[in-house]
């Protein structure tokens, strides 16, 4: 999830932030790495001591591609007390903190804290509700965290006034574009046989006059059919009548 964030990000040219570590901060860094984007590593001692040692050679592409900065003199050796001072640093140069995966007590609860008190975007992806990896960001989402599923997201809450998030895609099924009367008619057949339009009048609570133009919205939209001045349903996909026409 860390990973396509990123990506998402860099691809409308949005910076990503972190702080090297292994996991989440990782994932983030090389996928912004590789989709050509910037991103910027905060350090927890000096600049001259690449930390965690696993991270070396991404911290060094980073610096060639991106920034490597701390706050500490070279030299100083990372401590459990510099990580919490490091999360204050990447809360303030950041317009959004996003939690991707956090535990009641970790270091990006800790992130998100000093985001709120900088008067930054908090914001949380949520996990499933039994995993103890998530309950930090469950947290966060109670107490008025933004949630986010996608880069779309953290764009309209990091993005310039008025830039929208694209909606979502969503199935789409012929019966989307009916309209009110032509949907009433479609509740009002039954799901086997056929009727009159006299009972579909019944039914659906219109005059039969009202019911007359519904249906043939219906049976040109391959979802109603007439048989011998009886009319029957034709359910989505079942292949008894081809819907040739989409509505929109």
């Amino acid at each position: 999830m860390a990973a396509d964030l990123a990506d998402g990000l860099i691809e409308r040219d949005v910076a990503v932030v972190s702080g090297a570590a292994y996991g989440i901060d990782g994932a983030a860094h090389r996928a912004a790495l590789a989709g050509d984007g910037i991103t910027v590593a905060v350090l927890a001692g000096g600049i001259d001591i690449p930390y965690p040692a696993g991270h070396s050679a991404l911290l060094l592409r980073i610096a060639r591609h991106g920034l490597v900065f701390t706050e500490y003199a070279p030299g100083v050796r990372p401590a459990r007390h510099r990580f919490l001072t490091r999360n204050r640093l990447v809360a303030a140069v950041a317009g959004a903190v996003v939690v991707v995966e956090a535990g009641l007590r970790s270091g990006a609860a800790n992130t998100a804290a000093w985001a709120r008190s900088l008067g930054r975007v908090v914001a949380a992806v949520p996990g499933p509700v039994t995993s103890s990896g998530s309950a930090g960001c469950h947290v966060l989402l109670r107490n008025g965290a933004e949630l986010v599923t996608r880069a779309d997201d953290i764009v309209e809450l990091v993005g310039q006034v008025g830039e929208l998030a694209m909606e979502e895609p969503r199935p789409v099924t012929a019966l989307d574009g009916l309209g009110e009367a032509a949907r009433q008619v479609y509740d009002a057949l039954p799901s086997r046989g056929a009727v009159t339009v006299d009972e579909i009048s019944v039914a659906s609570g219109l005059v039969p006059e009202q019911v007359l133009g519904p249906l043939a919205i219906l049976e040109v939209a391959g979802l109603a059919q007439r048989d011998c001045g009886r009319w029957r349903i034709v359910r989505p996909g079942s292949g008894r009548a081809a819907a040739t026409v989409r509505l929109v």
